[in-house]
């Protein structure tokens, strides 16, 4: 089990927790840092690297579980223009103007879905809901599903989301419903930015 937090793209977790561990994976048969993982529980570390030495795939397999502390420049960017936690809460609770997404250069700026133009533009999100199954229907294991969520009424997709969010047999790459609706919010997000010609 691992868990994902997004942070700006300056911060170290490392630096705030002395005795977190770094993650490790094997490349070209080598133990090299994991790109966001980090450990809190006691995990054997490498000597010579400092990262953890089972890397993160065995690790969980033996119980561990870490936390990636990913690296977000849309992070930044309401860090920059948005002064508080209540500002962003009701920047959340407003319904962004959807027409945006029907622009290349306003997608082209968003988290996510910035090389997703064409799919938007078929699609025409009008809801998070419907943004989010956008992000979730551009991974891999789901992209099989695009042709027909394109066809579909807005009564058809909401039944269609439990197979949009179910877990494939194959263990192909995709997004959980709930990690789908927060990063569909962090676009909203940007979207009233970009309305206030602040992005």
């Amino acid at each position: 089990m691992d868990v994902d937090i997004d942070f700006k793209t300056d911060f170290d977790p490392l630096a705030h927790f002395g005795r977190a561990v770094k993650a490790s994976q094997v490349n070209n048969e080598k133990l090299t840092k994991h790109p966001a993982g980090v450990y809190f529980q006691t995990i054997p570390v490498d000597k010579i690297s400092g990262l953890s030495a089972i890397p993160y795939k065995q690790a969980e397999e033996l119980g561990y579980f870490k936390i990636d502390f990913l690296h977000l420049s849309a992070v930044d960017d309401f860090d920059k223009y948005i002064d508080n936690k209540a500002e962003l809460r009701q920047l959340a609770h407003i319904e962004p103007d959807w027409d945006l997404l029907l622009s290349a250069a306003v997608v082209a700026k968003l988290f996510q879905i910035h090389t997703r133009a064409e799919l938007l533009f078929k699609i025409k999100p009008r809801s998070v809901e419907e943004l989010a199954d956008c992000i979730a229907l551009i991974r891999p294991a789901k992209r099989s599903l695009v042709e027909s969520y394109i066809k579909m009424s807005t009564d058809e997709r909401k039944h269609f989301r439990r197979t949009l969010y179910a877990k494939p047999d194959d263990g192909s790459y995709y997004y959980k419903r709930p990690h789908a609706i927060a990063y569909a919010m962090t676009v909203v997000i940007q979207l009233h930015l970009i309305k206030a010609d602040l992005l």
